[in-house]
């Protein structure tokens, strides 16, 4: 196809070349996987620079309608002209609670956004390769970064207006606009708001992964523990564990609490009454379990719809998204 760029037509230079491009794939000139005019050809053809028709280049590229293959050129990568912008969404895991915030956040996008989701499943070089091998494809990022401290370095390779942090938002990452958890000051005014009915346990047990969680999380938990001088531990997992009367666990893994009610069905324990329970992150589930799980929860939808209205409206801005406790029948 030949790319003819006009002057003095009122339309910037780089947005007629993106504008025949959509056009070619639009009218089935250009088809997925077809190889569009180099930079260099349709610099050539029109006298132009070369930053002009790289600026054209980068708007497709961003939105997911041109790729580039090192050493051959562009191709059409997608016939979806109407994406206006490309999304680039990195989670680290995916779960019930993961996935509401996600519907919340596709369905206040709007119809020409174009999401694209990765996960990192907690392993630091693939968090490291992900972003390295996306960090000039999409208009917007939006990274969680889980419990890994000092990704500066990784992150910093995208561009710092076009960042936005979602639920952990670590010391290094300060400058970056973000929706986070306050997870120290949530477990502690939480745990606080049922003092007395947790003063009816001999003991409290949070299961913690340093892998997977946040320190903060400890943090407040100890606090609280230590200001109400109320015994306390700590345990990784509790596969070999043996539950004791008087124990309140707080368990922020969903297999966790699996384990400890077949343990206590086991044991011949009974919920409440032989041993607490308080789970992290609400879901349908444990409305039912047990007559009803306790639970620690941020509005994970709300998460989701606050994330989008601030990419809409460009907002460089650091929420922090509510916690409650929900109180049911395992406390």
């Amino acid at each position: 196809m030949m790319i003819n760029v006009k002057n003095h037509i009122g339309v910037p230079k780089y947005k007629q070349i993106i504008n025949a491009i959509e056009k070619a794939i639009s009218e089935g000139e250009l088809q997925k996987g077809d190889q569009i005019p180099s930079i260099n050809q349709i610099k050539n053809d029109n006298k132009l620079s070369r930053d002009t028709v790289l600026t054209a280049f980068n708007e497709l590229k961003n939105r997911g309608i041109i790729t580039s293959i090192v050493g051959k050129g562009y191709y059409v990568s997608s016939e979806n002209v109407t994406v206006t912008q490309n999304i680039f969404l990195l989670f680290d895991e995916l779960n019930s609670f993961k996935e509401d915030l996600y519907n919340a956040f596709i369905d206040h996008l709007g119809s020409n956004i174009k999401v694209d989701i990765y996960f990192h499943h907690f392993n630091r070089n693939t968090f490291k390769k992900i972003i390295s091998d996306n960090k000039e494809n999409y208009n917007y990022y939006v990274i969680m970064p889980a419990n890994f401290i000092n990704t500066k370095s990784i992150i910093g390779q995208l561009p710092k207006d076009k960042v936005y942090i979602l639920d952990q938002l670590h010391s290094d990452l300060k400058d970056y606009p973000a929706v986070y958890q306050n997870f120290e000051k949530s477990i502690f005014n939480n745990l606080t708001s049922v003092l007395e009915s947790i003063k009816k346990y001999q003991k409290l047990i949070l299961v913690f992964s340093d892998d997977k969680q946040p320190d903060a999380m400890q943090n407040g938990f100890i606090a609280f523990c230590e200001n109400h001088n109320i015994s306390y531990g700590l345990v990784e997992h509790l596969k070999d564990k043996m539950l004791q009367e008087g124990e309140l666990y707080i368990i922020p893994e969903d297999k966790d609490l699996l384990r400890l009610i077949k343990k206590m069905k086991t044991q011949g324990l009974i919920m409440a009454q032989d041993i607490g329970v308080i789970s992290y992150n609400e879901t349908l589930l444990k409305e039912i379990v047990e007559g009803g799980i306790t639970t620690i929860s941020t509005d994970f939808e709300g998460m989701g719809k606050r994330l989008a209205e601030m990419i809409l409206a460009k907002d460089q801005l650091q929420i922090e998204n509510p916690n409650q406790l929900i109180i049911r029948n395992s406390l």
